[in-house]
């Protein structure tokens, strides 16, 4: 499914971007703007950044898999 189907169901949710040029990123995806894609991405400490991709250079966006280990660690 192109991701522009699945863009809807991802809104406010962690996700993975891969980008045409063989990069990607990680983040929460905050919304689409004007053909830019808007992720808001950890840089360190407590900072965020809300950063802006063309919508043209994207690949694909896809959800995290959720955690299956329930099990406390140690």
């Amino acid at each position: 499914m192109p991701w522009q189907q699945k863009i809807s169901y991802l809104l406010g949710q962690p996700v993975g971007i891969s980008f045409m040029n063989g990069q990607g990123t990680t983040g929460v995806l905050c919304g689409i703007s004007d053909n830019k894609v808007l992720v808001m991405e950890y840089l360190y400490q407590a900072q965020f950044a809300l950063k802006q991709y063309d919508a043209f250079a994207i690949q694909d966006i896809n959800g995290f898999p959720p955690c299956h280990n329930q099990q406390p660690l140690y």
